[in-house]
């Protein structure tokens, strides 16, 4: 009995320091960084700088930019279409950028083609630009495209998106909706989920000019204890490394969960400057 009692005891202390290692998160990636920014503009708020600085500088980079966000097809049906010039200009011009590709599809087959994600494979940035989230979830979900982002974490690299390019890096796809971005949780099968590169969260945007400061509180009663809420204000940015993000950029960041005494407003309101850790619940200034 006793020996069984000291292995067990062994193999509790292992377990708890297996949860604490920092290679193992429960939320952000083992490497590489996230950069979910909030929308509105950025220019001078020090976020591209941070985005460019951890993904290997101007000059040394490997950049792609990814645009289905903006939208899959016209409004009479037909195919959109992005112009690098229009895409990339304001990279190479205003940013000083050397090596930067953009890539986009329609058309999920084709991005689970070698050819189509060969950007990727030395890519050490990738940027996802805002619009609708479950735009890059008709192109990209389960093909080969969606798995090369997240190599770019495991080779150490960055990536970051804006407004919708933020929400689709959480887990759950908050306002999914193909038929606008007012249905919080939709009931779209197939645009309920984003691509998990923070795992279990759900991220909204834009929530201080959209008035959005309430808006997870139906994901977190709907799916109790599953998801940490994020919300992200224009001109901010949440930075994360492992189980751990900073606040960066000129706003605030609400963060839901349904971990809360009673009595207590349902979100933890956090300033540039404050880290957090997702997996204690604590802030850290």
């Amino acid at each position: 009995m006793r020996r069984l009692a000291v292995a067990l005891t062994i193999l509790a202390l292992a377990m708890g320091l297996a949860a604490f290692q920092p290679g193992a998160p429960r939320y952000g990636p083992a490497k590489g960084t996230l950069i979910l920014v909030g929308g509105g503009q950025i220019e001078d708020t020090g976020i591209l700088d941070r985005f460019l600085s951890a993904a290997g500088g101007r000059e040394n980079g490997r950049f792609v930019v990814i645009p289905t966000n903006g939208g899959n097809r016209n409004r009479d049906g037909s195919l959109k279409v992005y112009q690098d010039i229009e895409i990339l200009g304001r990279w190479k011009m205003t940013r000083g950028v050397r090596r930067i590709a953009m890539l986009h599809t329609a058309d999920p087959k084709e991005a689970d083609t070698e050819a189509f994600v060969r950007p990727l494979l030395d890519a050490t940035g990738v940027w996802l630009e805002g619009g609708r989230q479950w735009n890059m979830v008709d192109s990209y979900k389960g093909t080969r495209t969606e798995r090369e982002i997240a190599k770019v974490l495991e080779r150490g690299g960055v990536v970051a998106g804006t407004s919708a390019g933020a929400t689709i890096q959480g887990e759950y796809l908050i306002r999914g909706d193909s038929s606008g971005p007012d249905v919080v949780m939709t009931k779209e099968p197939n645009h309920q989920l984003g691509f998990a590169l923070l795992k279990r969260t759900a991220i909204d945007q834009h929530i201080d000019t959209r008035n959005r400061w309430r808006d997870l509180i139906q994901v977190m009663q709907a799916h109790p204890g599953k998801y940490l809420g994020i919300g992200i204000s224009e001109n901010t940015a949440i930075v994360v490394s492992g189980d751990r993000f900073e606040v960066i950029g000129a706003g605030k960041v609400a963060v839901h969960d349904y971990i809360r005494p009673k009595g207590e407003i349902p979100w933890k309101t956090l300033s540039p400057g404050d880290v957090y850790d997702m997996r204690t619940r604590r802030v850290m200034r």
